[in-house]
């Protein structure tokens, strides 16, 4: 039979879910009136949620909402549309820039080309309802994709399109985070402030040859997001 503690933590968790993120909630005594328990009691699992990253507690503020996606698979993270979509939000993408470059010692390391080799860099920002949740920067090898363009990607997602126009097909993804605040250069577009903590994610995505056919940094908002890893550990 589960405890008190463990009934209350329960409780909370299921209520936590449909709160957006930043929500403040209720005081420890206005949920103990509420759930019927003593003060201590909601101390002690807001204490535990706090230390399981669903909420944070600001002293003499309050204890926030954390995140709102507290099941996001990280192998799958890159799958933004779905993600938000699994979340009740709608999603869409504005294309901020879209050009050709020459690739230079730093992004033929990372998409396994020449130097002077042609790449596109695309900027799209990431939304649901509206709301910027993440920027990327992608960089696509212009061969395997001698004819995309803006109005493509406008149209459709960019995988969608890697395998539908160039029959390019996804095998996986590696992805690396890493938390920061946000650069001065970003924050206009995340419509953020200045220093707010943020993640840094760096994507290389495979095609089924093993060919490196997206290196993409981004830039997400650290109160959206959290990420679930699951370790196979061999004895």
């Amino acid at each position: 039979m589960n405890t008190l503690h463990e009934r209350l933590m329960d409780q909370l968790t299921s209520y936590i879910q449909t709160l957006p993120a930043n929500t403040k909630l209720l005081s420890e005594r206005q949920l103990a009136d509420k759930y019927q328990v003593s003060r201590n009691t909601v101390r002690l699992a807001l204490l535990d949620l706090e230390s399981t990253g669903l909420v944070r507690r600001v002293q003499g503020q309050g204890t926030f909402v954390n995140r709102i996606n507290l099941q996001s698979d990280l192998g799958s993270s890159y799958k933004f549309g779905q993600q938000m979509r699994l979340l009740g939000k709608i999603p869409s993408t504005k294309i901020i820039s879209f050009e050709e470059k020459d690739v230079n010692a730093y992004f033929a390391k990372n998409l396994n080309l020449e130097i002077g080799e042609k790449m596109y860099k695309v900027r799209r920002l990431r939304l649901a309802d509206d709301e910027p949740m993440m920027l990327e920067r992608s960089f696509l090898p212009v061969k395997l994709f001698p004819t995309l363009n803006k109005e493509m990607l406008e149209n459709d997602s960019m995988y969608n399109v890697f395998e539908q126009e160039f029959d390019e097909k996804i095998d996986y993804a590696d992805e690396y985070f890493s938390a920061d605040v946000i650069s001065n250069c970003d924050c206009e577009f995340m419509q953020l402030k200045p220093g707010t903590p943020c993640l840094h994610l760096e994507r290389k995505t495979y095609d089924e040859q093993k060919h490196i056919i997206e290196f993409t940094l981004s830039t997400a908002r650290s109160d959206e997001f959290a990420y679930h890893v699951r370790h196979n550990l061999e004895n």
